[in-house]
């Protein structure tokens, strides 16, 4: 039995064209859905509009060209062509923004990793530099308020650090779905527990237990980073709030609410973005690495839930988790 050309390619989900003396012969139904059914029978340099990608498909010998924009603003694609006859060509389409879209993640988490490094680095080596001085390390007082900036730098560099493992460990079993019993009202007491030393932490709960499947380390991992930026970004001395619900939807609310300034509207889409401060002098003068609600994030994402940030300016901010309850 003969399969003719344009049979094969309608079975592909990659979106395909056969082109002969220049024009659109025939789209598969994934390219229909992408450049709109229209393009049979169109000029190729009306279907595809980009010089490049009509060049390669225009020449003799064939060849690929990256397009951007051919879908959505920010995609980015690859227009392959090959040669089947003397005027006649299979245009193969292929979608690789999400791949150019993790190398350019990859590639700014770097450069930023870098940055933050560097500058507690510098600050480091400059410090040391002027304690090598005898006049300035043979002063008491100032070698003192030296050493102690150069503790402050160091412990930011080990903050830093500890929290870029943390990200590479959750990344590792970032797929794998934690199985462990976990009950949130006593973790949340068991963590608020831990903040001591004047800290206003309450826990209330509408239930004796909420079990869940998850990451004892992990979970506990995400109440302390938020009860500690509430002590940290709330009214000082003020009370932090965590609450803990079993929703009949069969959903356990967690949040954790402060008394502090708020957020900024402008700043909350970006906020779990790694690295991203809304306030940056006062996040690194209170140790802040950036990456306390983007490990947050990842981790609740990981235990196939949902997590959002209510703020107002003035009226502080609430920060709750929605994760679902283990079947009994």
């Amino acid at each position: 039995m003969r399969v003719d050309g344009a049979h094969l390619l309608e079975q592909l989900q990659t979106p395909a064209l056969m082109v002969s003396r220049g024009q659109v012969r025939f789209a598969n139904s994934a390219a229909q859905e992408l450049l709109g059914t229209h393009i049979v029978g169109q000029d190729v340099r009306i279907a595809i509009r980009d010089p490049k990608a009509v060049a390669a498909i225009l020449s003799e010998g064939g060849g690929a060209a990256q397009v951007s924009g051919l879908s959505t603003g920010g995609s980015v694609w690859e227009v392959d062509c090959r040669v089947i006859g003397p005027t006649e060509r299979v245009v193969s389409l292929y979608d690789l923004s999400e791949r150019v879209s993790v190398a350019k993640a990859h590639a700014d988490f770097v450069a930023n990793a870098s940055h933050e490094l560097r500058t507690p680095l510098a600050n480091v080596l400059g410090y040391v530099e002027t304690l090598m001085n005898p006049k300035a390390g043979g002063d008491e007082a100032v070698r003192n308020r030296f050493l102690e900036t150069i503790r402050h730098e160091a412990q930011r560099m080990q903050a830093l650090i500890s929290d870029l493992m943390s990200l590479s460990r959750i990344e590792a079993v970032k797929h794998e779905v934690p199985s462990d019993r976990i009950d949130l009202v006593a973790l949340a007491q068991e963590v608020a527990g831990e903040f001591r030393g004047g800290a206003r932490v309450s826990v209330t709960a509408d239930c004796a237990d909420a079990v869940i499947a998850g990451d004892r380390g992990q979970l506990s991992q995400v109440l302390r980073n938020l009860i500690d930026n509430a002590l940290k970004y709330g009214k000082p001395g003020g009370l932090v709030e965590v609450g803990v619900e079993a929703t009949p939807t069969g959903w356990a609310l967690v949040t954790v609410r402060d008394e502090g300034d708020g957020i900024a509207p402008e700043h909350l889409p970006r906020i779990t973005e790694r690295f991203y401060r809304a306030d940056t002098s006062r996040s690194r003068a209170a140790g802040g690495t950036g990456l306390g609600l983007s490990i947050v994030k990842h981790i609740v994402e990981r235990h196939r839930g949902r997590f959002d940030i209510e703020s107002r300016l003035g009226s502080g901010t609430t920060v709750s988790l929605m994760l679902p309850l283990k079947d009994s």
